[in-house]
């Protein structure tokens, strides 16, 4: 009542004991190669970036213009182990952690100008 016929099937050509067939590359290949495009495309540029900021981090220095991650410019009054003290206006001082810091402007790096002159 629910048996369904059976049908016959042909026998896979046999391959070299020990030996890779086609499909068994194609099994086994294709995550392999997925995995190395992964590490290629998305963890080795991260890891790149990574390394930079911390660079950039341990180079900070007292009289640095920063960029904080929420979009703070402030000059570096004061550097510690792992917090930076920043002016972020006259007078007003802000202790941060390192990691916060974005990006670090030098002194001797000019200013954009906000106008065009034509």
């Amino acid at each position: 009542m629910f048996a369904t016929p059976a049908h016959a099937q042909t026998a896979a050509p046999a391959s070299a004991p020990g030996g890779f067939d086609a499909s068994t590359l194609q099994a086994f290949g294709l995550p392999v190669l997925l995995i190395v495009l992964f590490y290629f495309m998305i963890l080795r540029p991260q890891q790149k970036r990574m390394k930079q900021h911390q660079a950039m981090i341990a180079a900070v220095k007292r009289g640095d213009t920063v960029v904080l991650s929420s979009g703070i410019v402030g000059k570096v009054t004061r550097v510690e182990d792992s917090e930076v003290q920043v002016e972020i206006a006259p007078n007003v001082n802000v202790q941060v952690v390192k990691s916060t810091l974005s990006e670090v402007r030098t002194r001797g790096e000019p200013a954009p100008a906000n106008d065009r002159k034509s």
